[in-house]
């Protein structure tokens, strides 16, 4: 698609029948913000067939944006965390990604006030996107990121956002 935002976007639960549209969004998405910002013993474990797999135990936590019925992004939640969120490049710029955030916030605030989510310190595209979108740097850390057999320290910089209204409640 060369100019995403002339369709229709529609955000949705995702499908069984998504797993390969949405493993290679990630896996593309992942190498294009995250080679050379994580350490190189990672990049072994983000082969498409690592992705494949990792998609379907979370699918019933993943919502997919569509743009003509072509998957173009996706957000998966975990408690308040903000696991991945993903655009094609070909919808970066978009809006794809600033309303797949909007949707997490407002699941997550359903049922916490803060939502949080890990950046590779690298990752400069996507902090200053988290930032333009009203989330905050919270310090350095090192995420646990999933590979077969366990996982692997990555350091990261936390973001959070505060999801309370002006009258300290969840903003909706």
């Amino acid at each position: 698609m060369s100019d995403p935002g002339s369709g229709t976007l529609e955000l949705r639960p995702a499908r069984h029948e998504d797993v390969e549209a949405i493993a290679r969004v990630w896996h593309d998405g992942w190498r294009d913000g995250h080679l050379g910002h994580v350490p190189a013993a990672l990049a072994a474990h983000r082969r498409i067939e690592e992705f494949r797999r990792r998609v379907p135990p979370r699918l019933d936590a993943t919502t997919v944006a569509s743009v003509d019925d072509r998957l173009v992004g996706f957000v998966t939640l975990h408690d308040d965390e903000v696991e991945q969120v993903y655009v094609d490049a070909s919808a970066r710029g978009s809006g794809v990604a600033p309303a797949l955030l909007r949707h997490a916030e407002r699941t997550i605030a359903a049922r916490f006030d803060r939502a949080w989510l890990a950046v590779a310190t690298g990752n400069a595209r996507a902090r200053r996107f988290y930032a333009r979108q009203g989330w905050t740097d919270a310090g350095d850390f090192d995420y646990p990121a999933e590979i077969v057999g366990g996982t692997l320290p990555v350091p990261c910089r936390r973001y959070e956002k505060d999801l309370r209204g002006a009258e300290g409640q969840p903003s909706r």
